[in-house]
């Protein structure tokens, strides 16, 4: 996907990798450290907040919710963690809290009295999913780590018919 999105990037410029925030920012406090480990690419998470996808270094990074929200892309490659598996028993989409690291996100708020539950979690990470999928004006690429979740992205979806489809073909 990485070199999808580089090709990508050359031909029509704006093309990013992003990410769910399912890996610790090691990077942060380590320049030399990797972030994300795939099977054989190392990345990085992105080295500026502001700006990032303007950045001469944003090919050969990451972006995060919080550096491609408010932003369009020709083509975004979208990287789903382990935060969010498929469990094939329950045949449903669950979050692994332990493996979800944007500490924001997932902080109880006592002066509110709110406490999240892992059906809360599930529903903004769904969220923040959706919102990196949506960057990509042109396409999107999508690779998810958990291979449950893969093999289901990987069934065809049929075009449902609704409002907004009625009279496409």
């Amino acid at each position: 996907m990485h070199v999808a999105i580089r090709e990508r990037d050359a031909e029509h410029g704006l093309a990013r990798l992003v990410a769910g925030y399912a890996w610790e920012w090691k990077s942060k406090n380590d320049p030399t450290a990797y972030d994300i480990e795939l099977d054989g690419p190392q990345l990085r998470w992105n080295t500026t907040a502001t700006d990032w996808i303007a950045s001469k270094t944003s090919l050969d990074e990451v972006g995060s919710i919080h550096t491609v929200q408010g932003y369009d892309l020709n083509y975004a490659g979208v990287i789903i963690g382990n935060d969010l598996q498929w469990d094939e028993d329950a045949q449903r989409l669950v979050v692994d809290r332990d493996r979800y690291f944007d500490k924001k996100g997932k902080e109880n708020n006592p002066t509110l009295g709110r406490t999240y539950s892992d059906e809360d979690l599930l529903r903004y990470v769904c969220n923040v999913y959706a919102v990196l999928m949506t960057r990509g004006i042109r396409g999107t690429f999508v690779f998810a780590v958990d291979p449950y979740l893969r093999r289901q992205l990987q069934v065809p979806v049929e075009r449902r018919r609704s409002p907004r489809n009625e009279g496409r073909r």
